[in-house]
């Protein structure tokens, strides 16, 4: 770690007062006062008492260690001293100055080659011997690596001189030897001279290969005579220490007693700011006196005082616990056992020496940690006793009773803590500033620490007194700001830690315990107080850290309080010698959480300050969201940065800004909203509306953060009221465009197939174009849009969905609009015959229908759709897939339930504003023949009074009993006159008029909301079928959809009904009264010439074949129009149209049996059995082509089975049982199935009006009211089946129609056989008296419904009691 590093602070001063009250480290200390009485003050010690017994223990490590030998090879024993101090005397006589001669210069190539001698000494194979050794090669790989030095490569290359050579690998050989040695071991020091003579062999015997003896005579002779120089006892270099047939001597390396071999007494020098030379005199002065019979005299004299309980020990009032002391003596005289032994293997001499010259020993006695460290006397322990020494050494030490040591300090705890802070400071200073604190995790040098061990060795230091010292200098550290955090924590790491394990334990006791292995209680007090008194310091000092620290928490860059809090948890707090009163934390929250408040509100006010300007004109949206983003992210910014820790010590940061800062911004961001509004309503200035968006998103944001940290504290305002009219004014404006885009998007629209796959086949997928994939794309964003604002307040939220179904229901209407028009157009586009007929004179156009006039029979040809209609068709089918999912999107029922909640039981309603009447056209009879043929090709138009088109039916060619079924939609606030016209087409000129009617629309008229059939007079002849029924315009979301579903089933169905038209015409001419007349007669025709010819005497019947044939053109026409539809049209459309087909096909089979309910009797005749039996066998011809059943798989192609037999086939199916039936039979059943059908609606009626009592309905109910499917009067009412409400999806559209079709079975009706009765002229009168029943009826139901909207509006609540108009629903009351 590098010394800025572990010096960095935040400016913080822990001498500093402490922000809050804690216990004063006074207390402490007489709480230490209290066990040890007799503590005196401590006494400083002094650099030159540190310096001196740092040195004395240093020099007495240099004596005691190891003598180290070194094998010395030589031809014979005789041993020789070394002529040379140095190889730069060496070099000196080598080549003296001034040598500049030619000869002495390297021969050129020399560099190549000595690469490759160098090389093959690597790989081993070096000609010339004793190269092979493995310290050899060694030194030759370090030089090898130093000569591919690119500068010394040029350096050589140029001045070709070989002392460089030489200096670079004695410089190698050295490095290489002296790797990974221990300081005390010299064993290596000679191997660098003997390395070096191979090399000056080596580079003689190269020369010689380049140059020859003569060229460089002069300079080989000067290198043998370096060889010669540098050999040793006369050893011969050929000889490595792998061959045994040479002998070879040990010499014992002797003591130089010189500075530079004394590794551990450079370290005290260093520490102590010296030099070698000062610290080598010191050492020549004082060499005398510290010896090792000194040091043996020292440890004599503690083993007999710790033996006889004398002074200069530790002593059992240093213990809290007598069992610590006793343990702590028994280990302390087996470790004087080893001391003794160190000594004396080193000075075996001294086993027998006696103290006569023993010096005096002080006068006043003490204790080995002086005075501040003694506390009681030692108890007498005379059990321990060493053989080999002498009772006359210790005759003196009887004789005084005060320690008098050589190498032990007085107070060898104080000293050492000295020397430990002296060390910690050079370590410091002198660290490398690119280490990595990973590779150097302790924070003492390796030789710093092997001083202070060899220290604890010498003055009976015990380990836990070395951590406690070690903690107490650290904490000193810190506090004078020496070091930081981070590597404080280290070092309270390290004395935790347990050290590594070593070969040779030094003698200190616990030596391989970490602190937290021992017990406080075995601790001397001295080291206990301390630590107590260290860790209370350092829990202040981090403490006011910590509150500095935490008051800058809420800047933009704030320090990190991990390191404090890791230090004050990790090694204070769960520390057992540290003890803390409640209400010191207490105390410390408070104030911690006063001043988050005070920093919170100020960082508030810098946002404000820096973000909202000063005149409030002109502030904006932009400022209120800038200045909630801010909040917002420190919000963030705190809770993640404290999210594993979220309360430092008691507090939350996160909970103190949101309580400070938040409820100041709801007040201000109200207050701002309000201003901007206002400020913008008096400049007449549109706020936007994304800024009001963006507005609420940040504030809903805030609210999130603040119920979330204050669960019991209320937002400030409401976010919705205040902003609701940004989301209203967004609606408006997507009402606007939502129109215009839909517009355009039919505009753009090709109506193409869209085809993905490479074969050209398109799935039902791709058959739909991209007006409606638009379209609805639209409807979806603007969901999204609000569903993305996330609005709390659910009743606005449904309103919002409400207001925008509206909108989607508007957009629907006009898409439908638009693209029913345009399918109108190419459905309606003339044929060819038109356009021929178009191009022609009038003469030859009144020929022309002359000619159609008096054959009285329309050609029939294949109409030719075009793709793009179809296209439409399925648009139309994809929307309304689309539309359903749409509704599930928006929760269409879970919004109209909120709306229905939040208005209560009984809301406060109005009258409604807008009525939808919903007429159906139904059909005409008997109307005026307007063409010479004595038909007509009647359509109708509808107008109001204001001669305002509103409707126009079809046209249905040649038939003056026209069915048109066609509804139309119109949307009134009062009452209205309908006008309907019915006219002739004509080719040629202008229509004919055929009769005109009229009907006053009026809400009051329909208050039951139940629908009405109409039978209205022409003003010419015949009369118009007109079904009416009513709903209020409804601000309700269900009701919007159901307008929308209906726009589209609407849309689908006229769509059908104008492909299908193309095709009606056909079928009617194949299904006719004629068809089947020249299919009988030309089967009597044939039959009467098969008699002639064969002349047989009876004619044979019309076979099955024959039927069959007759309807092989119209199934032949069907099928070349189901491929051409089959192109373009989905599975969904395809079978829409094949449904709606086979309902024309039921109706043409139906007018050749009976004639159109009514009650007048009818022209038309009944068939004979012979052509009744054809008619039905044509009816299952056609069910079979239909249904399309594989015979083989038995699978349905076609239209199912269950769609086929709807209620009119069963009304057909059950036709052919009264069909030839008699007058009186049938009248006597009509009149039972009347009966029963009223007993049922007047048992539904009593059911209903029991349950009705609370309902809320819009419409009639299904099962309601006569069950006639027609009726003959004008006041007549029928089940309402297909009201708004009930198409408000699919499922509530297959739901209505599944019920439709429940009832037609339950319920048979009539109405088939007062149509055969039509053909019966007896039956007249019976047919005027069951008119008139059925108009009692119906006034009958409708009085009865009256009373029961009395009963379920309650008695007096009517306007005559004072009662609303206008009761639930908007409907009003009748």
């Amino acid at each position: 770690m590098s010394t800025s590093s572990r010096t960095g602070h935040y400016g913080i001063n822990r001498r500093a007062g402490s922000v809050q009250s804690v216990q004063s480290v006074q207390s402490v200390r007489e709480g230490a006062r209290n066990r040890a009485s007799s503590r005196a003050r401590p006494v400083a010690i002094s650099y030159d008492d540190a310096f001196s017994f740092a040195l004395r223990v240093a020099f007495l490590h240099y004596l005691l260690q190891p003598r180290k030998k070194r094998k010395e090879y030589a031809p014979t024993p005789k041993t020789v001293s070394r002529a040379h101090t140095g190889v730069g005397e060496l070099m000196k006589d080598f080549m003296p100055s001034g040598s500049t001669s030619s000869s002495l210069k390297l021969p050129h190539g020399f560099r190549s080659a000595l690469d490759k001698r160098m090389s093959g000494v690597l790989q081993g194979i070096e000609r010339l011997p004793g190269y092979n050794d493995r310290l050899l090669k060694l030194t030759f790989a370090e030089a090898y690596n130093a000569f591919t030095d690119k500068d010394f490569h040029e350096n050589i290359k140029k001045d070709r001189k070989v002392e460089p050579l030489i200096l670079i690998f004695y410089s190698s050989a050295t490095k290489a030897q002296s790797r990974n040695r221990a300081p005390e071991d010299n064993s290596w020091r000679p191997l660098p001279d003997r390395h070096l003579a191979m090399f000056v062999r080596l580079l003689a015997s190269l020369i010689r290969d380049l140059a020859g003896d003569r060229d460089k005579a002069e300079l080989v002779q000067r290198l043998n005579t370096l060889e010669s120089k540098l050999l040793t006892n006369d050893q011969n270099l050929s000889l490595s220490a792998a061959q045994e047939d040479h002998s070879f001597v040990e010499v014992e390396i002797p003591l130089t007693y010189l500075v530079k071999d004394m590794p551990m007494v450079q370290v005290v020098a260093k520490i102590f700011g010296l030099t070698h030379t000062d610290v080598q005199n010191v050492l020549d002065n004082s060499m005398a006196t510290w010896t090792e019979e000194a040091a043996l005299k020292d440890y004599k004299a503690y083993h007999f005082r710790l033996s006889s309980n004398m002074a200069g020990t530790l002593r059992k009032r240093d213990f809290d616990v007598d069992e610590a002391y006793e343990d702590w003596k028994r280990q302390e005289l087996s470790m004087l056992a080893k001391i003794f032994s160190e000594i004396l293997s080193i000075r075996p001499d001294l086993k027998k020496s006696t103290s006569g010259n023993d010096k005096a020993l002080p006068a006043r006695p003490q204790s080995t940690y002086g005075e501040e460290q003694a506390y009681a006397d030692f108890g007498l322990d005379h059990s321990l006793g060493l053989g080999s020494m002498s009772l006359d050494e210790t005759s003196s030490i009887r004789t005084v009773d005060e320690p008098n040591y050589t190498f032990i300090p007085t107070d060898p705890r104080a000293v050492y803590k000295v020397i430990l802070q002296y060390a910690m400071s050079y370590d410091l200073l002198h660290a490398d500033p690119d280490a990595n604190e990973a590779e150097y995790p302790h924070p003492l040098s390796e030789e710093t620490r092997s001083l202070l061990t060899e220290l604890a060795v010498r003055w009976r230091i015990p380990q836990y007194s070395r951590d406690v010292t070690f903690v107490e200098v650290s904490v000193r550290k810190f506090l004078d700001q020496e070091i930081d955090h981070t590597l404080l924590y280290t070092c309270l790491d390290t004395v935790k830690e347990i050290p590594p394990e070593v070969k040779r334990p030094p003698a200190i006791q616990y030596f391989t315990s970490p602190l937290t292995d021992l017990e406080p209680s075995r601790w001397t007090l001295a080291d206990f107080s301390g630590y107590q008194i260290a860790l209370r310091e350092l829990h202040d000092a981090l403490m006011r850290d910590l509150f500095n620290l935490m008051l800058r928490c809420y800047d933009k860059q704030p320090p990190s309080v991990g390191p404090a809090m890791a230090l004050i948890q990790g090694h204070i707090q769960d520390d057992p010698a540290f003890s803390q009163r409640p209400e010191e934390m207490a105390d410390f929250s408070r104030q911690l959480e006063a001043g988050l408040r005070q920093s919170a509100a100020d960082r508030y006010s810098d946002f404000v300050n820096s973000i909202i300007p000063e005149n409030h004109q002109d502030w904006d949206f932009t400022h209120v969201v800038k200045l909630g983003q801010e909040v917002v992210n420190l919000s963030q910014r705190i809770k993640k940065r404290y999210t594993k820790n979220p309360r430092v010590m008691g507090v939350s940061p996160h909970k103190v800004l949101v309580e400070t800062v938040f409820p100041s911004f709801e007040v201000d961001a109200q207050d701002f909203i309000k201003r901007v509004i206002s400020v913008a309503k008096s400049r007449d200035v549109e706020l936007s509306v994304e800024d009001g968006f963006i507005l609420y998103e940040e504030l809903t944001k805030i609210r999130k953060i603040h119920m979330e940290a204050l669960p019991g504290t209320p937002f400030s305002f409401d976010i919705e009221e205040n902003l609701i009219e940004f989301v209203q004014k967004w609606l408006v404006n997507t009402h606007e465009r939502m129109i215009e885009m839909v517009g355009n998007a039919i505009k753009e629209d090709a109506f193409r197939v869209r085809t993905t796959n490479p074969e050209g086949f398109a799935t039902d997928d791709d058959r739909h174009s991209v007006s409606i994939i638009d379209a609805f794309r639209i409807f979806r964003e603007s969901v999204d849009q609000i569903k993305k604002l996330g609005w709390a307040d659910p009743v606005h939220h449904a309103r919002f969905m409400t207001t925008l179904a509206k909108t989607i229901a508007s957009a629907i209407g006009h898409y439908c609009e638009v693209v029913e028009a345009i399918f109108a157009k190419e459905m309606d586009r003339p044929t060819e015959e038109e356009l021929a007929a178009a191009s022609k004179t009038t003469q030859e156009k009144f020929f022309q229908y002359a000619k159609e006039a008096w054959n009285a029979k329309e050609r029939i040809e294949p109409f030719q759709f075009l793709p793009e209609s179809f296209v439409k068709f399925n648009n139309i089918e994809y929307a309304m897939h689309e539309l359903d999912k749409l509704e599930k999107l928006m929760d269409v029922d879970g919004c109209a339930e909120i709306i229905r909640k939040a208005e209560g039981p009984r809301p406060v309603v109005k009258k409604p504003q807008h009525y939808v009447f919903t007429v159906k056209i139904v059909e005409a009879e008997d109307l005026k023949a307007c063409d010479a043929n004595g038909s007509s090709d009647p359509y109708l138009v509808l107008c109001d009074e204001y001669q305002k088109r509103l409707h126009k039916t079809r046209i249905i060619k040649g038939n003056l009993n026209p069915r048109w079924d066609e509804s139309v939609d119109i949307t009134v606030s009062g009452a209205l006159n309908l006008i309907a016209t019915i006219w002739d087409w004509d080719l040629i000129g202008d229509h004919d008029f055929v009769g005109r009617t009229s009907l006053k629309l009026d809400p009051l008229h329909f208050g039951d909301y139940l629908p009405r059939e109409f039978w209205l007079d022409l003003d010419t002849q015949g009369r118009l079928l007109i079904r009416v029924s009513m709903e209020g315009e409804r601000d309700d979301i269900q009701f919007h959809f159901g307008k929308a579903f209906r726009h589209l089933k609407r849309t689908e169905r006229d769509m059908v009904r104008k492909i299908t038209e193309k095709l009606t015409a056909h079928i009617n001419a194949s299904l006719s009264r004629e068809a089947l007349r020249s299919l009988l007669s030309r089967g009597l025709a044939a039959s009467v010439a098969s008699l002639w010819k064969k002349r047989q005497s009876t004619v044979p019947a019309l076979t099955a074949a024959d039927v069959e044939n007759a309807l092989q053109p119209l199934f032949n026409y069907f099928d070349d129009n189901f491929a051409i539809m089959k192109q373009t049209l989905t599975d969904a459309t395809m079978l829409a149209v094949m449904t709606r087909l086979w309902k024309e096909v039921l109706i043409a089979i139906e007018n050749l049996l009976v004639p159109p309910l009514s009650d007048k009797p009818s022209s038309q005749k009944p068939l004979v059995q012979p052509e009744l039996d054809v008619v039905y066998r044509w009816l299952e011809l056609l069910f079979a082509f239909f249904n399309a059943k594989d015979h083989g798989t038995g699978e349905v192609l076609g239209v199912p089975a269950d769609v086929l037999k709807s209620p009119k086939w069963h009304e057909l199916a059950s036709l052919n049982f009264f069909y030839t039936e008699s007058t009186e039979n049938l009248m006597r059943e009509s009149e039972r199935m009347a009966a029963a059908n009223a007993q049922r609606a007047q048992q539904r009626a009593q059911q209903q009006l029991q349950s009705s009592a609370a309902s809320n309905r819009l419409s009639a109910p299904p099962t309601f009211g006569a069950t006639y499917t027609a009726g003959f009067g004008s006041l007549g009412t029928i089940r309402r089946g297909k009201s708004i409400m009930m198409s408000r999806n699919l499922g509530t559209m297959r739901k209505a129609k599944e019920e439709k079709r429940r009832e037609a079975q339950a319920d048979p009706s009539d109405d088939m056989i007062l149509r055969i009765l039509r053909m019966r002229p007896e039956a007249a009168g019976y047919l005027r008296e069951r008119h008139r029943q059925r108009e009692r009826m119906a006034a009958t139901q409708q009085a009865a419904m009256i009373v029961r909207q009395s009963v379920n509006q309650g008695f007096g609540s009517g306007p005559a009691f004072g009662g609303a108009l206008y009761g639930r629903n908007n409907l009003p009351q009748r």
